[in-house]
C-alpha cells in the first residue's frame, strides 16, 4: 500500500473534523468570541454559492459541468495574483482546485435531483457572463484573507479556528446539508502556510 502523504493525511482530517462539526446541527462553540478565519470561511461560502446559479445556467443545455478551459483561466488568474501577493502559487492553486471541486460537486448533485425531480429544476437560465465576474470578485476576497491570515493559517490552532469559523458561517448562512458538505469540501487545504 502506499504512504498517506502528510499533506493528504492533513485535509482528510480537516474535512473529517469540519463535517462532524457542522453535522451537530452547525451549533457554534460556546465562548467563541473572535473567529479570525470568519472572513475567509464566509469569502469560500459565498463563492460556493455561485454553485447553484452555474448549475442552472448549464441544466438542460449541451454546457458540461466540467469545464478545464474556465478551470485553467481561473487556476491562473489567481497563482498571478498569488505572486503579486507574495503567495505560494502553488498553494494557492491547491486551495482555489478545492474551490472548484467543491463548486462542480454541488452542480453534479443539484443536475442529480433536477433529473428525479423535474419540477424543482430551473425554468430561468442565468448567464454565465454576469456569474463569472461574482466567482472573480470571491477569487479576489479569498485571495486578500489568505494573505491577511497567513499567520493563523501557518499555525497550530489553525483547524480549530477553521473548524469555530465554518461551523458560525454555516449558522449565518442557514446553510442546507449539501453546501454545507461542500463547504467543508472546499476549505480542506486553507490551512498550511500560504508563502513561498
Amino acid at each position: 500500500m502506499a504512504p498517506v502523504r502528510p499533506a493528504v493525511a492533513r485535509r482528510a482530517v480537516v474535512a473529517a473534523v469540519m463535517l462532524a462539526m457542522l453535522a451537530v446541527g452547525g451549533a457554534v462553540p460556546a465562548g467563541a468570541q473572535t473567529r479570525p478565519l470568519e472572513p475567509i470561511a464566509l469569502a469560500v461560502s459565498l463563492r460556493l454559492a455561485t454553485a447553484d446559479a452555474v448549475a442552472a445556467a448549464k441544466w438542460g443545455t449541451s454546457s458540461p459541468i466540467d469545464d478545464p478551459a474556465r478551470e485553467a483561466q481561473v487556476l491562473g488568474a489567481v497563482a498571478s495574483q498569488a505572486a503579486d501577493e507574495g503567495l505560494s502559487a502553488g498553494r494557492v492553486q491547491q486551495i482555489f482546485r478545492d474551490q472548484i471541486e467543491a463548486n462542480k460537486e454541488v452542480q453534479r448533485a443539484l443536475f442529480g435531483w433536477w433529473s428525479v425531480a423535474p419540477g424543482a429544476a430551473p425554468t430561468v437560465r442565468p448567464d454565465l457572463t454576469q456569474v463569472r465576474p461574482v466567482i472573480d470578485r470571491q477569487n479576489t476576497d479569498i485571495l486578500l484573507q489568505l494573505r491577511e491570515q497567513e499567520a493563523v493559517l501557518a499555525g497550530p490552532g489553525c483547524v480549530p479556528a477553521l473548524v469555530d469559523a465554518a461551523v458560525a458561517v454555516t449558522a449565518e448562512q442557514r446553510l442546507d446539508p449539501l453546501h454545507q458538505a461542500t463547504l467543508a469540501r472546499a476549505l480542506v487545504s486553507i490551512c498550511g502556510s500560504v508563502r513561498e
